[in-house]
């Protein structure tokens, strides 16, 4: 197949079916190291002048749009899309596409995951046995049975977590600025506010948008219930995290679980990174064999569909 077209992907690797589309497309595939800077991608796609950038760990400026005039087309391996500027590729006349639905299970089930180890105490009480103590009075393992689940933002993954927690008999509320109907068993909270004060477990699943950036913030976090838990498998930047550790560590809230960090890898002196509460997994929630197939073909179709003219569908296209 002649290559017609340059790709950036701002990982190392891609699913070897989306490997496929873009080869059969015409494309050559130009791999960046993980989590580039911003300004490393636009250099990278001046050098190649390339034709697209699918991206998975590193942010796309206006500065990587300038860099290349060739540039039709920005894909994001997956959902989110808050590491590419959209208004300036817009403006710009680039289109931006997004994956919907590509790992919703695989991030419902971590959030699941999370929920289910932070009531049962595992970290800490794993922590207990390898020291070579046993059962401690501290400990306090929970009945997930009659725990007030409180999903903050109420798109798909947060559905799917709703339904995989309902058999749990957990009680379920839900708040959304948009929500005007939830499906049966999940409360909808009239505020954001009432959403907090009856949460035990804080799930959030909100996009991260210049409104939404430490929406999660000391003044919202004193709204829990005492012995409330965080969990945060959407992104970083919600969670306001300095507040976050000193709400755990006054005793206010008994433990959290972050999939996700407002800078990412967070730096080695991080203190949610090893704290004794907080359950951290590095940003994998949806990344397991399925959905990486998913992503990676979802976002290999757009670029594909858009360079050689054909139409891409209006639900992956992303408007600023």
């Amino acid at each position: 197949m002649e290559t017609r077209f340059n790709v950036i992907m701002t990982s190392r690797f891609l699913a070897e079916p989306a490997v496929e589309i873009l080869q059969q497309a015409g494309c050559n595939i130009h791999y960046m190291r993980p989590y580039p800077s911003a300004e490393e991608v636009a250099k990278f796609a001046g050098e190649i002048q390339a034709d697209a950038i699918l991206t998975r760990q590193g942010p796309v400026s206006a500065a990587a749009m300038d860099a290349s005039s060739k540039l039709k087309v920005i894909a994001r391996h997956g959902v989110g899309v808050d590491d590419v500027d959209v208004p300036a590729a817009n403006a710009r006349g680039i289109l931006v596409t997004r994956a919907p639905g590509s790992n919703t299970i695989a991030v419902a089930e971590h959030t699941l995951a999370m929920i289910l180890a932070l009531a049962k105490e595992l970290r800490p009480l794993g922590a207990t046995i390898a020291v070579g103590r046993w059962r401690e009075p501290s400990a306090r393992v929970r009945d997930l049975a009659g725990l007030r689940l409180g999903l903050l933002g109420f798109g798909e993954i947060a559905r799917t977590v709703a339904q995989m927690a309902m058999p749990f008999g957990m009680k379920i509320t839900a708040w959304s600025p948009r929500l005007e109907a939830t499906p049966e068993g999940v409360a909808r909270a009239p505020s954001m506010a009432a959403l907090l004060e009856g949460s035990d477990v804080l799930s959030v699943h909100c996009p991260y948008t210049p409104a939404t950036h430490h929406l999660i913030d000391a003044a919202a976090l004193a709204l829990l219930p005492p012995d409330a838990m965080v969990v945060n498998t959407a992104r970083g930047g919600i969670i306001d995290e300095a507040a976050l550790t000193a709400a755990l560590e006054s005793g206010r809230l008994s433990g959290a679980a972050l999939d996700v960090f407002e800078g990412e890898p967070p730096a080695q002196d991080h203190p949610l990174r090893n704290h004794h509460l907080v359950i951290a997994t590095p940003h994998i929630s949806g990344v397991t064999a399925g959905s990486m197939i998913n992503m990676g073909v979802m976002a290999a179709e757009c670029i594909a569909w858009a360079l050689t003219g054909r139409d891409v569908p209006v639900d992956r296209i992303v408007k600023g």
